[in-house]
């Protein structure tokens, strides 16, 4: 059995960056993720789209965002079960659990922190009789690399950040950038719109709304798609590329029978302190949870890791005086004792 200080569940920013406010404390970690590398979505699904919410980062991209974490994370040596779901959750007579993957690894801690994003998930996919024929053909409904689409011409039905964030992206890669979307106004963040907008004065983005995509054209490859401006008659639009960006249709899966308290797919946790949920002990930070007020935002999954590892600190030594120093005093010491020197700065103690 293995056994940590914290065990989390999901090993995407919100996980990894609970691995370095954790080790602060000298609190060791342990990662379990379905996926077979670390970083979630953001290495798996979009690791070249960039972030433009990271402070202190103008932009960022997903992949290199993951890099960074890890190399943050490297002296405190977490460790991790890749490729494996956790499955069950098991309460203790002492108040401490174990978690059992879908392998039957079996992990014990005394905390829990549930950090799995939106969960296991699939792409919203359009009603279009002819989409599964164009699948990987033309069709995509994730963006990993790029330059798959240099100097093709793409088009990108959906309304909210990812379709607006890729737009701006691939006007600098593609030959050809239109975005449609069924609606005149967008879901994305207003500078992503405004931005857009902006393209489309140039000429760098064709912006074609209130429309629908009704039909893919091609016969081993996308080809073109049918158009539909309300009010108007369909017409075609040549394409290399068809990318709807809908969302993704989010699953807890198995965490959802722990006995968790749930809100629409996602869990409900004290905002108030801790983001603990109602089984003591167990928490929940990024995405996976909700509250009054919740952004689904990586660097609001970054404030939460970091109350709760406070609070878990205090669940695991509740007796025990402790130091809070800012990161820049003295450097960051890692388990082994190693440490990266850092300028002096003020120390703040906590009892």
């Amino acid at each position: 059995m293995i056994t940590t200080d914290i065990l989390i569940i999901g090993a995407g920013p919100t996980g990894l960056f609970t691995v370095f406010e954790a080790g602060l404390l000298k609190l060791k970690c342990h990662l379990i993720d379905a996926l077979p590398i670390p970083g979630g979505q953001c290495a798996e699904i979009y690791p070249k789209k960039p972030i433009y919410d990271i402070p202190g980062f103008p932009d960022v991209l997903a992949g290199d965002l993951v890099d960074n974490l890890m190399k943050q994370i490297e002296p405190f040596k977490p460790q991790f079960t890749l490729g494996e779901r956790a499955e069950t959750l098991e309460k203790l007579e002492d108040g401490t659990f174990v978690v059992t993957t879908n392998k039957g690894t079996k992990h014990h801690a005394p905390i829990v922190a549930i950090a799995g994003g939106l969960g296991s998930f699939e792409p919203r996919k359009p009603l279009l009789e002819e989409l599964s024929k164009f699948e990987n053909k033309g069709v995509e409904y994730i963006i990993k690399d790029p330059e798959l689409y240099r100097d093709k011409k793409v088009v990108i039905a959906g309304g909210g950040d990812s379709a607006l964030d890729w737009s701006i992206f691939l006007s600098n890669v593609a030959s050809e950038v239109t975005l449609v979307h069924r609606r005149t106004e967008f879901r994305g963040a207003l500078d992503s719109v405004e931005k857009v907008q902006e393209l489309k004065n140039l000429g760098k983005i064709n912006l074609v709304t209130p429309a629908e995509i009704k039909g893919i054209l091609g016969d081993t490859h996308v080809t073109g798609v049918v158009v539909e401006k309300i009010g108007e008659d369909p017409f075609i639009l040549d394409t290399d590329h068809f990318i709807p960006l809908f969302g993704l249709s989010p699953k807890l899966g198995p965490i959802g029978d722990w006995g968790l308290e749930i809100e629409k797919n996602a869990i409900k946790v004290d905002n108030t302190l801790d983001y603990q949920t109602n089984i003591p002990g167990v928490y929940a930070i990024g995405d996976v949870n909700t509250y009054p007020g919740k952004l689904k935002l990586i660097l609001c999954g970054f404030h939460e890791a970091t109350l709760m590892c406070q609070s878990a600190y205090k669940r695991i030594f509740p007796d025990k005086k402790y130091v809070m120093k800012y990161t820049t005093v003295g450097g960051v010491e890692g388990f082994d004792g190693t440490k990266k020197e850092a300028p002096k700065a003020i120390v703040r103690a906590i009892v």
